[in-house]
This record gives structure tokens, C-alpha cells and sequence, in this order.
């Protein structure tokens, strides 16, 4: 995976979840991971297609979801409700969307899917021949993950 692809993914998430948050964000050591892998339990995802193919997961626990949407918000949210959802999806849009500019600077061509939400326990996300980019991201609220599958497309 080549880390052209990766970098504006994971400064989009650093950049806006410090802004619309107005919090510190720390970046943990990333990790890749092969095959099959647990979702934290909330977890925005969005597709490419184009040049690269792939999807991107912005993952964090329920818990986290909630003291989230909370704060962007402006209100103390006390459920996993559509609410909770509508704005982690927002988060999600924001965060591809300086993404895809960025790459679209660099002359990479794709488009992506609308954001998904998923949420439940005990979830896994399969990858097939595609490794994850994990990039940990630490703040006051928890953890968030952003999980970036990605791929040159073959034959383009």
C-alpha cells in the first residue's frame, strides 16, 4: 500500500477531529493488519473506486461514538441513537472529503461512496489481498481507529 494513499487520510482525521472537537489528538504507532479484523463497535465506512479501490473505516467504540456526537453537538447525548449516528456519518463525510481533495491535488482520480454506518458487538471487516493501515488515534473521548484498505486498481 503505497503511503501516498494513506497520509491524507490520516491528516484529514487528525486536522478535523481536532478542530470540530476542539481537543488534543494524539497519534499512536500504526499497524498493519491482514484478513479479517475486529470492529470496535461504531464504525463510519467509506468506499473508493477509481485509480485505487479500497475503503476506509473511521472505527471507534460506542462509548466513544456518543461523548463524540456529544460534542459536536453541543448537548449530552446518553444513548447510541440517530443522532449519535447522523453525526459520526458527518464526521466520516468531513474527514474523506480533505482526504480526497488532497489526493485529487497529488493527481489521483476516484470517487467514494456515501459514508455507512455499522454498528453492533462482536463485528469483524474482511479485506481480501488487502492489507489494513491502522492509525490509532488517541483523545479525551477514547480511542478512534482510522482503518485504510487500499489498492492501485490492476489494469488502469
Amino acid at each position: 500500500m503505497r503511503v501516498e494513499y494513506i497520509n491524507p487520510f490520516v491528516e484529514a482525521a487528525f486536522n478535523i477531529i481536532k478542530e470540530v472537537l476542539q481537543t488534543e489528538v494524539n497519534r499512536d504507532e500504526l499497524y498493519l493488519k491482514k484478513s479479517t479484523q475486529p470492529v470496535l463497535g461504531v464504525a463510519a465506512i467509506v468506499g473508493l473506486a477509481g485509480d485505487v479501490e479500497g475503503r476506509v473505516l473511521i472505527d471507534m467504540s460506542q462509548e466513544t461514538a456518543i461523548k463524540i456526537a456529544s460534542t459536536m453537538n453541543g448537548e449530552e447525548l446518553t444513548e447510541m441513537d440517530e443522532l449519535v449516528k447522523a453525526t459520526i456519518t458527518e464526521l466520516a463525510n468531513m474527514v474523506t472529503a480533505q482526504a480526497v481533495t488532497k489526493l485529487h491535488d497529488l493527481g489521483f482520480k476516484f470517487d467514494l461512496t456515501p459514508p455507512a454506518i455499522i454498528t453492533g458487538e462482536n463485528m469483524q471487516v474482511s479485506d481480501i489481498n488487502v492489507e489494513a493501515l491502522i492509525v490509532p488515534l488517541g483523545l479525551p473521548h477514547g480511542k478512534v481507529e482510522i482503518n485504510v484498505a487500499i489498492r492501485e486498481r490492476l489494469g488502469v
